[in-house]
């Protein structure tokens, strides 16, 4: 009887359907891009098709390097932020009874149940001038304030002011690590789960502390995990769009803003698509990167 896992024709009618719709769906319109960004921009607004390395030229020009040097700060930053909110959530989630792992899981993918753009849209709710936050600290501020009174020190804070918690920075990277927090906790779960806890025993049967068992047995065990969900929430972070869109105002704009605003109100799709190209040319060299580091350590360790 003939091997199932050798039958090349039936891997093949298998992979079929699949392989169409990523050619026809992914891979010709990508290459379709790529060609515009050798193009031009007509006097209509059409693009013209060409080779000239112009459009890139433009976009390592100082105030598009700005835009990009921004994203990576901000990228970074919520990844950076990501990482220190979801390593305990996954320690946590890896390490808890059986019967709560389900549960804690569920509620780490709820969100992805909601729109992103309702998501994204509840924070105006919340960080606005008249939003819930500022509602609940001219609450707190009022109560104070009539303490004071009632021990004989009235208009001690004077009147509350809102804070200005919208339309800037902050705000941005508050609704990035929201929306990003998941892709760092998942693949930091799916390495703890894994974790050889015969390790950590031995760690702290030799007399080490829990703190240096976690910092010098369990993270650089874990450390597969971080390195996925760092490039997974950097990567994501970077190219976001509907944040700093809602959320940022004038001084939110970040590299995906830049190049909808090419294939929006600009109409330079020539100049958008070699925008595009250049991260996803960083993104392919970071994964190489990535990629190479691994096969090397998995090399060293005779894998």
């Amino acid at each position: 009887m003939q091997d199932w896992r050798k039958n090349k024709l039936f891997f093949a009618i298998l992979m079929a359907p699949s392989a169409f719709w990523l050619v026809v769906f992914f891979t010709i319109p990508l290459a379709i891009v790529w060609v515009y960004s050798f193009g031009g921009r007509g006097p209509e607004g059409q693009t013209l098709i060409g080779f000239s390395f112009e459009n890139y030229r433009r976009a390592v020009e100082w105030i598009h390097l700005g835009i990009i040097w921004k994203s990576i700060v901000i990228a970074s930053i919520t990844t950076a932020a990501c990482l220190l909110l979801g390593f305990p959530l996954a320690l946590a989630i890896a390490f808890a009874p059986s019967r709560l792992k389900n549960v804690l899981l569920l509620l780490v993918i709820l969100p992805f149940w909601t729109n992103l753009l309702i998501r994204t849209y509840s924070w105006i709710a919340v960080l606005r001038e008249r939003g819930f936050l500022n509602f609940g600290l001219e609450w707190l501020w009022d109560r104070a304030d009539l303490l004071f009174t009632f021990v004989g020190m009235p208009d001690l804070f004077g009147e509350f002011q809102p804070l200005r918690l919208l339309y800037n920075l902050p705000a941005v990277v508050i609704a990035l690590i929201h929306v990003h927090l998941p892709f760092m906790v998942l693949p930091l779960y799916a390495t703890l789960e894994k974790l050889d806890r015969s390790y950590l025993e031995a760690s702290l049967d030799l007399g080490a502390s829990q703190w240096r068992t976690l910092s010098s047995v369990t993270v650089p065990l874990a450390m597969p995990g971080i390195a996925t969900g760092v490039l997974l929430t950097f990567i994501l972070s970077l190219g976001s769009f509907l944040a700093p869109d809602l959320l940022g105002g004038t001084e939110g704009l970040m590299i995906g803003n830049l190049i909808a605003h090419q294939f929006g109100p600009s109409r330079d799709w020539a100049f958008g698509s070699a925008l595009s190209f250049l991260i996803m040319y960083a993104t392919f060299i970071v994964l190489w990167i990535r990629s190479t580091v691994a096969s090397r350590s998995q090399t060293g360790l005779g894998i």
